[in-house]
């Protein structure tokens, strides 16, 4: 009892805090609001909501739930002209946990948005939402008139823990992005934090951005979010969030990106026609001290987890750097369309590492690659934590290192034979520092291998073909059942004239 009556006046306040988000009032609101709400609720233990899913949305087949839409004609702002409209997403199926929703109005007041069952079409199904009441909704989407002025596409999604996904002009989903990961690795299991409320700004009618808050909840974690979203070629959110922990973690990943690698030129596949099948084909990392470091994603043979360590990152991201067709030939799934997303931190991170995690998929419907900041230091339970950062989700115009990048990475034989206990890697390179180079600069390759590992051919060469700068090298591998890191650029004098090129052989 004595624990419980600590506990009683936080209960209060941040039952008080939700009450008087939800019911608006005269001050403006913000993100100052969300905050308040996510340090009262860090400081009592987690609870997790009851599912009270009604019987007839509980036993949905997949194909039953997807038979449940949304009526476009029901958008919200759709009949004010607004160029931005809500949608929302049905529970039931997977998508069992329900999300509270709210409008901040033009005067900086909360409106709820009660969840009601006309605005969607129900297909097929039998259900009768009569008795429903208020449900909560899965998760919500936000169009705009991205592609042409007389379309709203869609530019954004919420759905399902902190998961969202965002498009620029002419690309088609792939990767998702995350609030927050907790012990992806190194840990006893990974944590899934979820967003659980939204407070999203009604744009006015000449709006160019949309602003939406999010709270974020977990057994260990809680924090607020604010995202101001800018569509565009590159669609851009400036994320600000505030964090604050219930207890300790082992891996704190920051604003995490979660995509899927299957096969590609440097890991082909017998027996499928398609060369390539990936949502992104590497890792970019801009470190703060001005390497710009470029590791080719993998399918592997089980779990791996490899990470870059610096203080003060300038950026990192999952890219989708090859874009052409061929490399695909996929009519449906458009790869060549996924967006790549660059993590641009703004202020100071601190020390840590950008950590990669890819584990095996047998096919395409899973993701199997996550990358994520981890600070070196995180507060004690209960202190806040700020990151703030800008994402941009990429098209054909993406990031690029300021000289010279890898354009495709391949592993195998040519004619000569490749000893057992080698691997023969082909990386090409361009960028304007190649690019001005003349016909017959020297140009060097450099390139170093871990303890475990031999270098034994390097070569270096343009390719008369397209211009672009061919990189070879041959490695030996001294103990098979261990890893070995290699990294690889190229030089001319002293100069680097691309980025750093870096994989990994995975143990036998």
């Amino acid at each position: 009892m004595q624990l419980l009556s600590r506990s009683l006046p936080l209960l209060r306040l941040a039952a008080g805090l939700a009450a008087c988000l939800a019911a608006g009032g005269s001050f403006a609101f913000g993100f100052d609001d969300v905050d308040r709400l996510a340090k009262a609720k860090a400081a009592l233990p987690h609870v997790t909501a009851p599912l009270n899913l009604p019987p007839d949305l509980r036993g949905l087949s997949y194909d039953q739930y997807r038979d449940i839409r949304f009526k476009p004609d029901q958008a919200m702002w759709r009949a004010d002209g607004l160029p931005f409209e809500l949608a929302f997403f049905h529970l039931g199926k997977h998508q069992t946990a329900p999300v509270r929703i709210h409008e901040v109005t033009s005067s900086g007041a909360v409106r709820h948005i009660t969840f009601d069952p006309k605005t969607f079409d129900y297909g097929k199904n039998k259900v009768n939402p009569a008795n429903w009441g208020d449900l909560g909704f899965a998760g919500f989407r936000v169009h705009y008139a991205l592609n042409k002025p007389t379309y709203k596409d869609e530019l954004v999604v919420f759905l399902g823990a902190s998961y969202f996904r965002a498009l620029g002009r002419d690309q088609h989903y792939g990767l998702s992005a995350r609030g927050l990961a907790i012990d992806t690795a190194g840990g006893k299991g990974e944590e899934f934090p979820r967003f659980t409320e939204f407070w999203i700004e009604r744009p006015a009618s000449n709006a160019t951005s949309l602003v939406v808050h999010a709270l974020l909840e977990s057994p260990r974690a809680t924090g607020a979010y604010q995202f101001t979203l800018r569509p565009g070629e590159s669609t851009v959110a400036d994320v600000r969030s505030r964090l604050y922990l219930r207890a300790g973690v082992a891996t704190l990943g920051i604003a995490p990106l979660t995509s899927m690698f299957q096969h590609g030129e440097n890991q082909p596949r017998a027996g499928e026609f398609r060369p390539e099948v990936h949502d992104s084909d590497g890792l970019m990392v801009a470190t703060g001290e001005g390497e710009w470091l470029w590791r080719p994603l993998i399918n592997p043979s089980k779990p791996l987890v490899t990470s870059f360590a610096t203080r003060d990152p300038k950026g990192f991201g999952l890219m989708q750097r090859d874009r052409a067709f061929a490399s695909y030939e996929d009519t449906e799934a458009s790869y060549e369309r996924r967006p790549s997303t660059w993590i641009e931190p703004k202020g100071a991170w601190g020390a840590g590492r950008v950590e990669l995690f890819q584990w095996p998929t047998a096919d395409e419907t899973n993701d199997n690659i996550v990358a994520y900041w981890v600070p070196d230091t995180v507060p004690a339970p209960g202190q806040p934590l700020d990151f703030a950062y800008r994402m941009s989700f990429q098209g054909d115009v993406q990031q690029r290192p300021p000289t010279g990048w890898a354009t495709q990475s391949r592993t195998g034989r040519g004619f000569a034979e490749v000893a057992a206990d080698e691997v023969n890697y082909v990386v090409d390179f361009t960028g304007p520092a190649l690019d001005a180079l003349p016909h017959d600069a020297a140009v060097k390759p450099v390139v170093s291998a871990g303890p475990n590992g031999r270098v034994v051919e390097t070569n270096a060469y343009r390719i008369a073909a397209n211009g672009a700068w061919r990189l070879t090298l041959r490695v030996r591998r001294i103990d098979a059942t261990q890893p070995v890191e290699l990294r690889a650029f190229l030089q001319q004098s002293t100069h680097a004239l691309t980025e750093t090129w870096t994989s990994i052989i995975q143990p036998a």
